[in-house]
């Protein structure tokens, strides 16, 4: 069989969006099957009946934590334990104590700092705990990481460690050389911005001037090209990280821009992205929208239709702006495949209307 791919976005249905996506691909003569995310508890059960109803009886190859928020790990922790698992792929804070040690002078040594970052991302240690016991390996996915067809394009050692002391679950104790104490992100991150709407003519952009938080741009991106089509999954980067996945498009065999299926990172928020990065990645904004049939790329968004704050009016129309065909997970599951077999009982979703206003 001629190489493929089949990747399913997952509904994560609560008041709170969520990233729970599934892959099987097949290049040069292997198969695999690759989880990015798990939404929360509930998913676990989804996503094994998923596998097993589209994808088969078969082992899952690799599972990618992106980052350690409970939207994104909470489903992975039962579906690790239940099922045969290849390999888990995730960035543990703990486990770089030592090198983080110089920054937190009230911990006498790197064992009494692990201790407290690991208490710290429960849900990560969590999953740590059940690969250990089950023997599943876990691997570091930075930059430049093979993951089945995929590479890893950001997060650099060097930046993540930078995320983890501005993180807002950075013990207060720390020293960060500038980069304010992780007791003072926290409070930053408690105040919520207002949307008030206003109309803007097509090509009109503005984002949030604010950046997203560190622990979303601790986020694995990552990339690669299947039966000649781009793929780019975001999980909740931000600009940092996309600047930084940018730089390393050319680690998975991508020229920008250009990308046929790019995930819309952090469920649509106007924090993680600007108009200068979607250019880079994407193109140029177009003089009108494309005929239906006609978009240059697939734009996949996870995002809960009860969620009222995603995705953003501004962000879906700056990736329209671009020629995107922009789908979310609102009304269900959603797939999209390049060489697959079609499956009975799906159809193609209908154009999601243009924006005419954007959150001021």
């Amino acid at each position: 069989m001629s190489d493929f791919f089949q990747i399913d976005f997952l509904d994560v249905e609560t008041r709170q969006s969520g990233d729970a996506i599934t892959m099987r691909y097949e290049v040069d003569g292997q198969r695999l099957v690759h989880i990015v995310d798990g939404g929360f508890d509930a998913m676990s059960q989804r996503m094994i009946d998923h596998i097993l109803a589209h994808y088969g009886n078969q082992r899952i190859d690799h599972v990618v934590v992106t980052h350690p928020d409970r939207d994104h790990a909470c489903g992975l922790r039962d579906l690790v334990e239940r099922c045969n698992v290849g390999a888990l792929w995730m960035l543990r804070p703990w486990i770089y104590a030592g090198a983080l040690l110089p920054h937190f002078p009230n911990y006498a040594s790197a064992e009494r700092l692990a201790s407290r970052l690991k208490g710290l991302y429960p849900y990560a240690a969590d999953l740590e705990r059940i690969a250990l016991g089950k023997g599943i390996p876990i691997m570091e996915p930075f930059q430049g990481a093979r993951i089945g067809a995929f590479t890893v394009l950001a997060p650099s050692r060097a930046r993540y460690l930078q995320c983890v002391l501005r993180s807002e679950k950075t013990p207060e104790t720390a020293s960060t050389d500038g980069l304010g104490s992780g007791l003072l992100a926290g409070i930053a991150q408690l105040g919520k911005t207002v949307a008030k709407f206003a109309r803007g003519a097509w090509g009109h952009e503005v984002f949030s001037s604010e950046e997203t938080s560190a622990e979303n741009e601790m986020s694995v991106v990552q990339a690669a090209v299947i039966a000649g089509k781009s793929i780019v999954l975001t999980g909740d980067a931000g600009r940092e990280g996309l600047g930084e996945a940018a730089d390393s498009a050319w680690l998975a065999g991508i020229v920008l821009p250009g990308i046929d299926y790019f995930q819309v990172p952090h469920h649509g928020s106007r924090r993680n992205v600007s108009t200068g990065l979607l250019d880079r990645w994407l193109g140029a904004r177009l003089p009108q929208r494309p005929a239906e049939g006609a978009e240059r790329f697939i734009a996949l968004c996870s995002s809960a239709k009860a969620d009222p704050d995603h995705p953003r009016k501004a962000v879906e129309r700056a990736f329209v702006h671009r020629g995107a065909r922009f789908i979310t997970t609102e009304d269900g599951d959603v797939v999209v495949h390049w060489n697959a077999p079609q499956r009975e009982g799906w159809g193609p979703l209908p154009l999601r209307p243009y924006p005419e206003d954007y959150e001021g």
